[in-house]
Formats: structure tokens, C-alpha cells, sequence
């Protein structure tokens, strides 16, 4: 599995599989399953997709070494604040049933988000965090909360795809190496794009289908990308881009596709009441 440096110094695969909206229990133990298989070893899951206990249910039977699998987690916004951001990720590491985790994102940027960032940064000097980051932050939110950190985030998940290239969020982080990590980086199964005439054809050419275009595209330009999908046969064949190149033409074409608008704009004002009323982990 190829893998990137952050800023950090520490490694990450640049292709994770994502959990998000896999129901908890079996489903979720079994993709898990099914992509450490596949050869995946970066899982990326979140307090407030409610299966953290299956994904490490599903890397300790895996029978692969933990050093060797990846493993991403989130702090809801529940647990934002400094002390409550530590019983967050005490909490996660114990559904996890691992003594670290090696990313620990912010999972939304609202409300105490600087007292929740202190407890991350204190946790990764303590060894249970290997790199920290955050999720959902816009230039502007960027520049409202990252200029109070002591420690630059490793990384920025935030919704990217070739529809939504998030050029002008790149150019900000670029300055202090903070890599993005592409949350449905197929767009969310568009069939618009899946079905994009400049990708299909590309698809023809390489003998691939279109998702693995994206992924190949996104993977080239410099991103981390996260694909999701139930399916064993969708799970490795996302995994299978690593066997041919995009020429710089194609991806000067593919980099033509941005409309610069995404399906979630964190700026959205009276999103994080609707983030708390509908994703609560704990009463």
C-alpha cells in the first residue's frame, strides 16, 4: 500500500476505507473484514458512526498485526471541550479495544473547538493519539480556529471529489503541508459523474471502471482518499488503482471538471444544532 508523509513526520496510506453510514454489528465487522482481505490497512470510522467497537472487533480478528492497520476515529461534537474531549477518546479507545489510535480527527468545527484541540494535542504527546487533525473546516473556518492551535493539524477531511476539487482549501493548507483526506471522493455516487463522458472514456482506455478513474485521479493529485462500499468485489476493486498512470493531459481534463460546489457546506448556518439533534452518541 503506498503511503504519504504528514506533517507530522508520520506515514498514512493514501487509500482508507470508510465506514460511514455501514450499519453497527455484523455489516459493518464484515466490510472491515472483507477490506483487510482486500489488502487495505487504514480503517477510518468515528464515535458518532456508532461502530467503532466492530472495526476493532473485526482488525483484532483480522489476525493482521494492529501496527500494520491504520486506524482513524473522531470526537463528536458532544465531547467537545477540554475535559470532555478526553473522556471522548478515552471512550473510543476503549470501544476500539486499542491503547492509541493513529489519527484523531475534530469531527465538526463548532463550539469549543479550541478546548477540544488542547486535549488532542495533549493526547498525542501521551502516545494514544500518533497524529491529530480535523474535519469539515473551510478557509474560513480555518483561519477562525487553526491560528489558536499550539499544534498544525496533520490533516483536513473534508468532502472532495472532481466535482468539488476544494482548490482554494488546498492552496491554504499547502502552506503548512496539511495534507486532505477526500470524504466521498466518488461524490456520493452521482451518476452524473460515474457517468461523465471524459471518464467514461477514460475508463475504456485503461480498462477500468469509473470509480477507480476517480480514485486513480484523486489519488495522483495529491490526496488520501477514503471509498466506502459493502460489496467485496467494490471494496478491492477500489484498491486496484495503483496499476496504471494518468498522463498530466488527462488529469489537466479531469482538474477541468471542478464546479467548485459540493453536497455540504459546513458554513450552513444552523448545522451544528442539526449535526447535535440528529447524531447524539450519549445522553
Amino acid at each position: 500500500m503506498k503511503t504519504m508523509k504528514l506533517n507530522d513526520g508520520n506515514q498514512i496510506p493514501v487509500v482508507g476505507f470508510g465506514v460511514f453510514q455501514i450499519p453497527e454489528g455484523q455489516e459493518t465487522y464484515e466490510a472491515v473484514r472483507a477490506a483487510l482481505e482486500a489488502g487495505y490497512r487504514h480503517i477510518d470510522t468515528a464515535a458518532a458512526y456508532f461502530n467503532e467497537a466492530d472495526v476493532g472487533r473485526a482488525v483484532k480478528d483480522s489476525g493482521i498485526s494492529r501496527e500494520e492497520i491504520y486506524v482513524t476515529s473522531k470526537l463528536w461534537l458532544q465531547d467537545y471541550g477540554y475535559e470532555a474531549a478526553k473522556e471522548g477518546l478515552a471512550v473510543s479507545l476503549e470501544k476500539l479495544g486499542m491503547d492509541y489510535v493513529d489519527l484523531y480527527l475534530l469531527h465538526q468545527p463548532y463550539g469549543d473547538v479550541a478546548g477540544a484541540w488542547k486535549a488532542l494535542e495533549e493526547a498525542k504527546e501521551e502516545g494514544r493519539i500518533r497524529s491529530i487533525g480535523v474535519s469539515n473546516m473551510t478557509p474560513n473556518i480555518w483561519n477562525q480556529w487553526v491560528p489558536q492551535f499550539q499544534t498544525m493539524p496533520a490533516v483536513n477531511q473534508v468532502e472532495c471529489h472532481p466535482f468539488f476539487q476544494q482548490k482554494a482549501l488546498r492552496e491554504l493548507l499547502a502552506k503548512d503541508d496539511v495534507k486532505i483526506e477526500a470524504y466521498q471522493p466518488l461524490g456520493h455516487g452521482d451518476h452524473m459523474l460515474l457517468n461523465h463522458p471524459v471518464i467514461t472514456e477514460l475508463a475504456e482506455k485503461y480498462g477500468k471502471n469509473a470509480g477507480q478513474i476517480i480514485l486513480r485521479f484523486e489519488i495522483q493529485d495529491g490526496l488520501i482518499v477514503l471509498p466506502k462500499s459493502t460489496h467485496p468485489d467494490r471494496i478491492a476493486g477500489n484498491l486496484n488503482i495503483f496499476d496504471f498512470e494518468l498522463t498530466s493531459d488527462e488529469m489537466e481534463t479531469l482538474h477541468g471538471l471542478d464546479t467548485g460546489k459540493g453536497h455540504h457546506d459546513p458554513e450552513t448556518p444552523g448545522v451544528a444544532e442539526m449535526l447535535l439533534k440528529n447524531y447524539r452518541i450519549h445522553d
